[in-house]
C-alpha cells in the first residue's frame, strides 16, 4: 500500500519502520519539516516528505501526533482519505478540551470532526511502541496480543483490520468512533497486552 504517516515519535517511527519491513511504499512527515527526518529516511527506506505531500499520495495515511496538533492539520485534504488515527488525548499535554475532558466525544470522533470527510479508525493507540515494534507474531500463535479497531465505515475497518494482522497482532472489532472511548487511556485494554478474548472483555468491562 502507499501509505502516509504524520508523525515520527513513538508510534510514528515505530510504525514507519515496521511497515517498510513488510514492503509498504511509506512516506513520513512532520511538524518540523522533511530534513529533520533524514536519519529515520536512511534507515528505512521511507520518503520523508511534507504533510500535504504525505496525504496526496497515500492510500491510508496514519496520524501520530500530539492531538492537539490535529486543528492544525490542512483538514481539506483529508476528505475521502481513510486515516488511521493513533492518538490519545492526555490533557496535561494537550490542554483542556472541555469535550474529551468531560468524555463527551471520544478523542477519535472529535479528530474526524476535525478532518471532516475523512474515513477514520481508531486503532494503535493503546499499545507500547516498544510491543508494537516486537511483539507481533503469526496468526494463530496463542496468546497474540490483540488490538481494538474502531471505525463508522466498515470497508475501512476492514482494510486496517488485514493491516493489523499483517503486522503480526489480532485485531479486534471495537464498534463505532463513539464507542472508541473503551481504548482510550484509563481504560481496561490501555497498555495491557491482553488477546483477543482478553481485549473483548476489557472493551466490555470499560466505564466512562
Amino acid at each position: 500500500m502507499e501509505i502516509g504517516i504524520i508523525g515520527s515519535g513513538h508510534i510514528g517511527g515505530t510504525l514507519t519502520r515496521r511497515l517498510r519491513s513488510l514492503g509498504h511504499d511509506v512516506a513520513v512527515a512532520n511538524s518540523r519539516g522533511p530534513e529533520s527526518l533524514a536519519e529515520l529516511a536512511a534507515e528505512t527506506g521511507a520518503r520523508a516528505v511534507s504533510v500535504e505531500d504525505a496525504v496526496q499520495g497515500a492510500e491510508l495515511v496514519v496520524i501520530a501526533i500530539p492531538l492537539k496538533a490535529v486543528p492544525q492539520l490542512p483538514a481539506a485534504l483529508f476528505d475521502g482519505k481513510l486515516v488511521v488515527d493513533a492518538n490519545n488525548y492526555y490533557s496535561q499535554r494537550d490542554g483542556d478540551i472541555p469535550e474529551l475532558l468531560d468524555r463527551s466525544l471520544s478523542s477519535s470522533r472529535w479528530t474526524a470532526d476535525h478532518l471532516k470527510g475523512a474515513r477514520v479508525v481508531k486503532v494503535f493507540n493503546n499499545i507500547q511502541a516498544a510491543h508494537l515494534m516486537d511483539e507481533g507474531k503469526p496468526a494463530g500463535t496463542s496468546g497474540r496480543i490483540a488490538l481494538p479497531v474502531a471505525a463508522d465505515d466498515a470497508d475501512a475497518k476492514r482494510t486496517v483490520m488485514g493491516l493489523v494482522d499483517e503486522l503480526g497482532f489480532d485485531p479486534v472489532d471495537a464498534g463505532t468512533l463513539d464507542e472508541s472511548w473503551r481504548q482510550q487511556p484509563d481504560t481496561p485494554v490501555y497498555g495491557t497486552d491482553r488477546d483477543a478474548d482478553g481485549v473483548r472483555e476489557g472493551l466490555a468491562a470499560a466505564r466512562p
